[in-house]
C-alpha cells in the first residue's frame, strides 16, 4: 500500500482574498488573521503583495517579523522593483518565499501585456532567477494558465524550472476550466517539464463556475501537492477555493484520495468567524462545513435518523470542524478567568492587548442581557481589537421617531485628539431613526457616502439578542464595509456605520 502524500496548504486570503471588493484590512486585522492561520497550522501563508503600496509592504513586513511556523509569501510581478519589495518586506524571515507571476494566456498577452511569446519566457527565467538569488524558496505562476496554449505553457514552465523555480502554481485565473479537463492538464506538464520531479506543482483555483474545490481536487489528484485557498472562499469576483471545504474534503475521504493535511480542522470554524467579522463578508447560512446549517436537520425522518445515529445524515461531527458547546454560559458575575477560559474552550485566542476591551465588553452586555449566550462571548472576542485606534468613537446617541413626522437624532462622537463633536438632525429630514443616525455621522464627520447594502441579522437567541448590522458603501470607486454590534439595534447601525468611515480614513494613511 502507498504512503498517503501529504498536501501543502497555501493560504492566500491576506493577498487574493482581500481584493475581493470591501475585504480591505488593517494591519492589525492582518496580523489576527495571520496568527490564527498559524494556530489552524497552514504552510505556507501569502501574507501580501509588497510592491502594491506601502501599506501592504508594511504588513507583509510585519507577518514576516511577528508570525513564527509557517513560510510567509510575497507575490511579485516578473520586474526588478517588486521582487526587491518582496526580498526586503520577507528578508527579517529565514522561512520565507517569493512568489512571481507573468500572464501567458493570448488574450492576455494581446490585450494587457502587448508582449511576444519569447519576451513572456525571457521575464518568467530572468524573474526567478532574480528571486532565487534572495531565497531558495521561489515560486512560479503563469497566469491565466488554464485558457493558455499547451505547448506554450509548458516552455514557460521549463523556463521557470531551469531558472529555479521550486514551486510551479498552474492558476484557473478566471474559473474557467472544469475538473476532468484541468486534470488532464496537470498530468501533461507533470509528463511534458523537464525535471518535473525537482518540484512541486500547485494548483489555484476560482469559483466563477461553482467549481474551484472540484478543479483543485481534480489537480491533486492528477499530481499536484500544493493547493491555494482562502478562509470561506473570499476573493475576487465569486472567490477562491475554499479551505475549509478542500481540507474536509480530503479529510472525510482520505481513503478515495490517499492524503493528508497538516491542518487542525477544529479551528475551521473559529477561523471561518474570525474572517467574516474582520470583512464585513457573512458566511452563507448554507455554505460548506461552517455554515450555520452545516450540521442543521429539520425534516422529521432525518432527525428520526440523527437520534438513533448521528452517521445516518452526517458525513462529519461539528466537533471536527471547532463547533459544537453548550448554550447558556456566563453571567454579570463572572470574572475575568471564567471569561477568558470560556474563550478558550469555544477556540479563540485573546492577546493580553484585547483582553481588557474584550472583558470591558462582556461585563456592558452582561449589564443589558439577562442571559449570555456562547455567540454573545463570540461576538465579543471577534469584535475586539484593543491594538486598532478610530479616529471616531460613539459617546451618546439618542432618537426618535412617528409615522407622521418621521424621525430625529441626537449624536454626540468623540474624536481621536480628544476633542467632542454633536449633531442633531430635524424632523421630517430622515425617513426613519437609521437613516437620521447616519445623517447625523456625516454631518459630523464631513462624509457624504453612498450606501449600497444594509444587512441586519440576530448574533445570539431570545428577545434581549444582539444584533450586528453590516453596511457596504462606495466612496470614491471604492467599497467599504463595517458592522456594529449591540443589543439596540439603531446603535449597531450607527456602530458599522463609524467603523466605515474610521476604515475609510485609515485606508487613506496606509497609500
Amino acid at each position: 500500500m502507498n504512503e498517503a502524500k501529504e498536501i501543502i496548504i497555501f493560504d492566500t486570503t491576506l493577498r487574493d482574498g482581500e481584493q475581493a471588493p470591501g475585504c480591505s484590512m488593517t494591519l492589525g486585522e492582518k496580523l489576527k488573521i495571520a496568527h490564527a492561520l498559524k494556530e489552524l497550522n497552514v504552510n505556507v501563508i501569502e501574507a501580501g503583495f509588497a510592491a502594491a503600496s506601502p501599506g501592504d509592504f508594511e504588513s507583509v513586513k510585519t507577518i514576516a517579523s511577528e508570525v513564527e511556523g509557517p513560510t510567509i509569501c510575497s507575490l511579485a510581478r516578473c520586474n526588478e522593483e517588486d521582487i526587491e519589495k518582496a526580498h526586503q518586506a520577507l528578508e527579517v524571515n529565514s522561512n520565507r518565499r517569493i512568489h512571481v507571476f507573468v500572464a501567458t494566456s493570448e488574450i492576455h498577452l494581446k490585450h494587457k501585456l502587448n508582449m511576444a511569446k519569447d519576451e513572456v519566457l525571457k521575464a518568467a527565467y530572468n524573474a526567478v532567477k532574480m528571486a532565487k538569488e534572495h531565497c531558495q524558496n521561489v515560486e512560479f505562476s503563469p497566469e491565466d494558465a488554464s485558457r493558455t496554449d499547451h505547448e506554450f505553457l509548458t516552455e514557460v514552465v521549463n523556463a521557470a524550472i531551469e531558472a529555479g523555480a521550486t514551486t510551479i502554481n498552474i492558476p484557473d485565473t478566471v474559473g474557467y476550466t472544469i475538473p476532468f479537463e484541468f486534470g488532464e492538464l496537470f498530468k501533461h506538464l507533470i509528463t511534458h517539464c523537464n525535471n518535473a520531479e525537482d518540484v512541486i506543482f500547485s494548483v489555484h483555483c476560482h469559483d466563477d463556475l461553482g467549481l474551484s474545490v472540484a478543479n483543485s481536487l481534480a489537480a491533486l489528484e492528477s499530481g499536484a501537492q500544493q493547493v491555494e485557498c482562502t478562509i470561506n472562499g473570499i476573493g475576487e469576483r465569486a472567490g477562491n477555493t475554499s479551505l475549509e471545504e478542500v481540507c474536509m474534503a480530503i479529510k472525510t475521504r482520505k481513503e478515495y484520495f490517499d492524503f493528508y493535511t497538516s491542518i487542525d480542522s477544529t479551528k475551521l470554524y473559529p477561523t471561518s468567524r474570525l474572517v467574516s467579522t474582520i470583512t464585513g463578508m457573512h458566511v452563507p447560512r448554507n455554505k460548506a462545513i461552517v455554515g450555520d446549517n452545516a450540521f442543521s436537520h429539520e425534516a422529521g425522518i432525518h432527525q428520526h435518523g440523527m437520534l438513533r445515529h448521528a452517521s445516518t445524515y452526517e458525513i462529519m461531527k461539528p466537533q471536527d470542524v471547532g463547533i459544537g458547546r453548550s448554550n447558556l454560559v456566563l453571567g454579570k458575575h463572572s470574572g475575568r478567568h471564567a471569561f477568558l477560559d470560556r474563550v478558550t474552550e469555544l477556540g479563540y485566542e485573546l492577546s493580553d492587548e484585547d483582553l481588557g476591551p474584550a472583558f470591558k465588553e462582556f461585563k456592558k452586555l452582561a449589564d443589558r442581557k439577562k442571559d449570555i449566550f456562547d455567540s454573545d462571548i463570540e461576538a465579543i472576542v471577534l469584535n475586539a481589537d484593543g491594538g486598532t485606534l478610530n479616529n471616531w468613537e460613539l459617546v451618546d446617541l439618542e432618537t426618535s421617531s412617528g409615522s407622521s413626522w418621521g424621525a430625529h437624532a441626537e449624536l454626540k462622537l468623540k474624536h481621536i485628539d480628544g476633542s467632542m463633536h454633536e449633531a442633531s438632525t430635524e424632523k421630517k429630514s430622515s425617513s426613519g431613526p437609521i437613516e437620521s443616525v447616519f445623517n447625523a455621522i456625516e454631518e459630523i464627520t464631513g462624509y457624504n457616502l453612498e450606501l449600497t447594502n444594509f444587512e441586519i441579522h440576530s448574533v445570539s437567541v431570545g428577545e434581549d439578542a444582539q444584533g450586528e448590522v453590516t453596511v457596504t458603501v462606495s466612496y470614491e470607486g471604492q467599497d467599504f464595509r463595517g458592522h456594529g454590534i449591540s443589543t439596540d439595534i439603531i446603535e449597531s447601525g450607527a456602530l458599522a456605520y463609524l467603523e466605515v468611515i474610521n476604515r475609510i480614513e485609515r485606508n487613506k494613511n496606509r497609500h
